[in-house]
């Protein structure tokens, strides 16, 4: 239950209805400094893109070299505890947690085992966190990629644990999902019906003649990556997926793709044009790649894609209604711990202002909470023999 305490000054003098209309109250949201006294319920809602850093992931981090995960000015502190209050705070009936960007390969020069193991770890962390909080905790399994088999090992191991889906970085150290080095992991996926979670990380170049990596960013560390590099990485690989053939060989799978597709949604008529435009270049079927986005791709309403003084405008706006994406493929996703409780929170409040303005109280119903559901329950992983 989310809760607010009226400022001492100017505000007593008015009345709660009027507080609430003013634009100092919406100043006063925005600022982060809402603290406990008011009830503010929000619309129940199942978060499918959270975070979790349990305390080895973290000392993981430092001791590669991430105290400042892609820019970022730090390694966000987290405890089931704190995840429990954000859930409180903005009614999540579930979360289903997963380990963010730079994932579990954290030096592409460490032999795999350390992949591995870390990897292990994480998993079999969460899934003891789950068995925790049945009804309120799910995680997607992340994968010690880029190693195909630790892999394929590890997908059955995750399954048996009770994952509700994949994790998958659009990148590992500049080796791409739609590699045909990953069609076998493909593959299985595509065999037990599994739910992919792509999140995006920093954009790198890989050397097939010498096996290193390079981060693919201009501004170096002028920017922090998540600004606009994690967008730019998630319209590569899902473009990538596309025109490496993955999603045609791949019907049985679901895809999460976050921030509302990143930079995805502007380029959709471009990389499905482009064949037919220019000669020599590889032919996709618009009609095809609309279909199989309708039929398997879900987005997640992560971050700022909400514009406008009521937040009707904006990125959702833009891509829902220039690309008639249904109501039926969208879905909750807070971004904590990375987004921290107070920045989730005036989200979540900005997030109901604008869904109110885009979609009907049935139609919001299922983006908060019902979609959710539906994919949960029919993305439930088989096991294979």
């Amino acid at each position: 239950m989310y809760r607010f305490r009226l400022p001492n000054y100017n505000a007593q003098c008015l009345s709660i209805n009027l507080f609430l209309k003013t634009s100092f109250f919406r100043f006063y949201c925005l600022a982060n400094v809402l603290v406990p006294t008011m009830a503010f319920t929000l619309p129940a809602r199942i978060d499918v893109h959270s975070h979790f850093l349990p305390s080895f992931y973290q000392d993981a981090l430092r001791a590669n070299g991430h105290s400042h995960p892609d820019g970022m000015p730090a390694i966000p502190p987290w405890s089931p505890e704190d995840h429990l209050e954000l859930m409180d705070a903005a009614n999540i009936k579930k979360s289903i947690i997963s380990i963010s960007s730079p994932g579990t390969n954290l030096d592409s020069n460490a032999p795999s085992s350390s992949t591995i193991e870390l990897t292990r770890q994480c998993n079999a962390y969460a899934a003891k966190l789950k068995g925790a909080y049945p009804n309120q905790i799910g995680f997607w399994a992340s994968l010690p990629l880029p190693d195909v088999n630790a892999t394929l090992a590890e997908i059955d191991t995750a399954v048996s644990e009770g994952c509700d889906g994949f994790s998958l970085l659009t990148n590992y150290h500049g080796e791409y999902l739609g590699d045909t080095k990953f069609d076998p992991i493909f593959k299985k996926l595509n065999q037990i019906g599994a739910t992919i979670f792509i999140h995006p990380t920093a954009p790198c170049i890989h050397s097939s003649t010498t096996n290193a990596s390079t981060k693919a960013v201009p501004f170096g560390s002028q920017y922090p990556i998540p600004i606009f590099e994690f967008l730019f990485d998630t319209a590569r690989t899902v473009i990538n997926l596309f025109y490496s053939g993955t999603v045609d060989q791949c019907p049985n799978v679901k895809f999460i793709i976050p921030h509302s597709g990143g930079t995805l949604p502007p380029l959709i008529t471009r990389f499905t044009a482009f064949g037919a435009l220019v000669p020599g270049t590889k032919t996709l079927d618009p009609e095809q790649v609309r279909k199989q986005m309708t039929e398997q791709f879900y987005f997640d309403l992560a971050g700022t894609i909400f514009d406008g003084d009521t937040g009707g405008r904006g990125q959702l706006k833009a891509f829902v209604e220039g690309f008639d994406i249904s109501f039926e493929k969208l879905l909750y996703g807070s971004d904590f711990p990375f987004t921290k409780l107070t920045s989730a929170m005036t989200l979540a409040n900005r997030m109901k202002d604008g869904l109110e303005h885009l979609f009907t109280v049935e139609e919001r119903k299922a983006i908060y909470e019902l979609n959710a559901i539906k994919l949960l329950s029919e993305g439930k992983l088989k096991k294979l023999n």
